[in-house]
């Protein structure tokens, strides 16, 4: 249970923690690079969590996983490159990385940094995730000028991760993920609070019932993804004209609403694709495409590479895996 009580670690535990770390990394994880997909793999069952305090010298070049990302920079700063903007991260400040953004890593001449992947279907299944997944959309910035009602508790739940990571505890996974659950449902509902700020002549009472129906509307998105929804069906669900309806929802994603269903698209399609017996044409239409060509264009521009590399890339992996496990 997160408390209020200040958490602060020196230069001397911190290098605890890491060499913890370490010694628990070497005896599961993998990590695969190919061209610029960077694939984490995990010997053992149920751990769908990877630490890391890093502070080696050397620049990770641009690249994408599948897994999130959380960066926060101990000593010194960090600065991390995507979508054309580069992040110059101080000390403390933390950055969410959604999964497959393509992003470069520039370490400084010296210091160490926390970063943390995890995969994010281990809460695709409980309730309230479409919420949550609308964060993954962009990176997400989380320091004292950017969201100081939640910084302090966000820091110090990703400082009582570390402890738990390198603890490696009975109960370690399940502190960890229940960690992982506050540190999200804190960004997500400070969300929530950002929203009368974009809408400053609205009501409170109207500001709350957009909220709600925006809550309704990722409901009805996880559960009809895989149909033949428009943003006019959709509009229409919460009782808004199609154009009203645009201009929140990007207001409240920073997204698109088409960009917003295809991500949740994509995402259904990484897991059908790791399935060798499902061919392509199938998975595209379960995955809610209509056509081949569109499955084609939309994942190669969230992903930057083809259905077929895809499939054919983390199928080599589980071959090679299950070589190296023999």
């Amino acid at each position: 249970m997160l408390t209020n009580e200040p958490l602060s670690f020196d230069d001397a535990h911190w290098m605890e923690l890491r060499q913890k770390s370490c010694d628990r990394n070497s005896a599961f994880h993998n990590r695969i690079i190919a061209g610029t997909h960077e694939k984490l793999t995990y010997a053992e069952e149920n751990t769908p969590v990877f630490l890391w305090i890093n502070k080696e010298p050397g620049s990770f070049p641009l690249h994408w996983h599948s897994t999130a990302e959380i960066i926060m920079p101990i000593k010194n700063g960090y600065t991390v490159t995507m979508n054309k903007t580069t992040y110059h991260l101080k000390e403390n400040e933390i950055l969410v990385i959604p999964p497959g953004e393509l992003h470069e890593l520039t370490p400084p001449a010296s210091g160490y940094r926390m970063v943390l992947m995890f995969d994010l279907s281990i809460l695709n299944k409980c309730k309230g995730f479409p919420r949550l997944f609308s964060l993954f959309s962009l990176p997400r910035l989380i320091t004292e000028e950017t969201k100081p009602d939640i910084y302090d508790k966000e820091r110090a739940l990703l400082l009582r991760i570390a402890e738990e990571y390198a603890a490696d505890g009975d109960m370690s996974e399940l502190a960890i993920l229940s960690m992982l659950i506050q540190f999200f449902v804190l960004l997500a509902r400070n969300n929530d609070d950002t929203l009368p700020a974009a809408f400053p002549a609205t009501p409170p009472t109207k500001q709350r019932e957009y909220i709600e129906k925006f809550n309704t509307v990722f409901d009805y998105i996880e559960t009809h993804y895989a149909e033949d929804i428009t943003l006019e069906s959709t509009a229409a669900q919460i009782g808004f004209s199609k154009f009203h309806f645009s201009r929140l929802f990007r207001q409240f994603t920073d997204t698109s609403f088409y960009d917003y269903l295809c991500a949740r698209r994509i995402k259904a399609a990484e897991t059908l694709l790791l399935d060798p017996n499902l061919p392509i044409t199938e998975i595209a239409l379960q995955s809610g495409f209509a056509s081949i060509s569109t499955f084609n264009r939309v994942f190669k521009k969230f992903k930057e590479c083809t259905p077929t590399e895809f499939k054919e890339f983390n199928t080599e992996s589980r071959r090679s895996a299950s070589k190296n496990a023999k």
